[in-house]
């Protein structure tokens, strides 16, 4: 398959979305968020950018689909049963958890996995966006999500259990999996 073709104009529009997640992260739960949402979003912007391969659907739709159900069926509902926002917020930050409102809805639920629910159809037609929005689940799901590896350090207390890392030890490996699809005709 030839390389794809990414218009300057599909390039600023990544990165624009790129950016935007992070800031809407920013502005509804803090810098801390933020700052992991660009780990995703960033990183997987940057991959889509530098890994020239050109996957199609059929590639990626098992680690997409088992990478979305871990994510939704397992490290959503251990996050809410184990209440990671109050964590964050009682260990780590000091800042009030985040409650829901339309803004929370819109800008952390509705537009990023929104945008990563239409991937299937995208890259069904062989759509460039597809790919850029595959890049930035996997990303999202295998790096980001690493973080809760890293919140017991930054709740300077002795290294432990912190709410969501257990489903993450079965999310990353999916998401490295897509990944490397991803990467590979």
């Amino acid at each position: 398959m030839e390389k794809p073709r990414k218009g300057s104009l599909l390039v600023l529009s990544a990165a624009a979305f790129s950016l935007l997640v992070p800031w809407l992260g920013y502005v509804y739960l803090g810098p801390l968020y933020a700052s992991l949402f660009l780990v995703g979003y960033g990183g997987g912007f940057a991959l889509w950018l530098l890994v020239p391969a050109a996957p199609l659907w059929g590639s990626v739709r098992l680690p997409y689909w088992l990478t979305l159900a871990a994510f939704l069926l397992l490290h959503k509902v251990e996050e809410n049963q184990a209440a990671f926002f109050e964590a964050v917020s009682n260990r780590i930050t000091g800042d009030p958890a985040p409650g829901m409102s339309v803004g929370v809805a819109i800008g952390l639920l509705v537009i990023p996995v929104g945008a990563w629910l239409a991937i299937p159809l995208l890259l069904r037609r062989g759509y460039e966006l597809g790919r850029y929005l595959a890049w930035t689940f996997f990303a999202s799901m295998g790096l980001t999500e690493l973080a809760h590896f890293l919140m017991p350090v930054l709740a300077n207390e002795p290294y432990g259990y912190f709410p969501g890392m257990a489903s993450v030890v079965i999310l990353a490996p999916l998401a490295w999996w897509g990944m490397w699809r991803l990467s590979n005709e």
